[in-house]
């Protein structure tokens, strides 16, 4: 049976360390806690799981305070949690026979991280594979008969461990602040990061979220070299943006630069918007009817779902046409939240 070292960071997070740490009993050889500077009683809970919790001073990088806890871990594999997880009946009896079973071989084992809907998180799917559990130490070896090679694609597992997110409040604030300080040390957001910081805009900012990141955004799209998917993305952010300070040059010169490459939900939804505003609600009806049959959403699903079907029952409501109007009612009151 290979041993587990529980690792995670955390801050102020004493509504759910206990509940996390809980319902992994018995699944981990060791536990180590880095804590980051709470204020609270994150570090009495820990100590009483662990005599493993160790300080580190935050520097506005999540990537250096999980490589310093992991620089702690000793046993074979390195289970890396959050303090809002919970691991239920069920799968704590799934993880335990991965646990007795799992072959050498596996280098990381990806869990289903659920629940991501209910919190109105940075994704727009409420269950996705991640990479939960992962060997401390990856040995490499030779592969083939013939012109060998080293074996350098890590060995993945799907299991079928659901790992449940139950948070106590959304944490966006607090990732457009790190967003926002990284930017500031100068520092460039790769792809990934980039298209989760306009994710996350959408799902989750107010309008001071989205101007605080207008300059960043527009930077990007001076500068070139971005990959399609980056620069539309980009463009959402600042049709958005400019569509919130009014300034309607701006805005029609990002939409439909959108408009005449890859048409999606949020461009389509923020032109109705812009006629919505102008009580113009016939445009206003095509552009939301767009957005829900004609486009895909590149950021939230928000822009073609429930959102969309109350602005088309409240433009149909102003026309005077209340059987389109109870139409699009019943469906906002069939389709889920986003």
């Amino acid at each position: 049976m290979i041993s587990i070292s529980l690792c995670m960071i955390v801050k102020d997070e004493q509504k759910n360390l206990r509940r996390c740490l809980d319902s992994l009993h018995g699944l981990m050889d060791e536990i180590i806690i880095v804590d980051t500077g709470s204020t609270d009683q994150t570090k009495e809970i820990a100590n009483e799981y662990t005599d493993k919790v160790f300080d580190y001073k935050w520097e506005d990088d999540f990537s250096k305070a999980r490589n310093y806890c992991i620089s702690k871990a000793t046993k074979d594999y390195i289970y890396i949690a959050d303090a809002d997880e919970v691991l239920d009946e069920e799968n704590h009896h799934r993880f335990l026979q991965l646990k007795q079973v799992l072959l050498p071989e596996i280098d990381i084992v990806q869990m289903k991280y659920g629940n991501q809907l209910e919190h109105n998180t940075v994704y727009n799917y409420d269950e996705e594979y991640r990479p939960k559990l992962f060997k401390r130490i990856r040995k490499f070896e030779f592969i083939d008969p013939v012109h060998e090679t080293l074996r350098i694609e890590p060995v993945i597992y799907d299991s079928e461990v659901v790992i449940t997110h139950k948070p106590h409040e959304n944490h966006a604030s607090r990732d457009f602040e790190t967003f926002q300080k990284a930017i500031k040390r100068g520092e460039r957001l790769g792809s990934r990061i980039l298209n989760m910081y306009a994710k996350e805009l959408f799902i989750a900012g107010n309008e001071s979220d989205f101007l605080q990141a207008e300059e960043y955004f527009t930077k990007v799209f001076q500068e070139g070299g971005r990959n399609s998917e980056e620069v539309l993305n980009t463009i959402c952010v600042l049709s958005h943006c400019a569509r919130l300070r009014q300034d309607t040059i701006q805005f029609f010169k990002y939409a439909m630069k959108a408009m005449v490459t890859t048409p999606c939900s949020e461009i389509c939804y923020e032109i109705g918007e812009f006629y919505f505003e102008r009580e113009d609600y016939e445009e206003a009806v095509l552009w939301y009817y767009n957005a829900v049959h004609e486009s895909e959403a590149s950021l939230s699903l928000k822009y073609q779902g429930k959102m969309v079907y109350i602005r088309l029952a409240e433009c149909y409501a102003k026309l005077g046409q209340e059987s389109l109007e109870q139409q699009y009612k019943e469906l906002a009151n069939t389709v889920a939240s986003a």
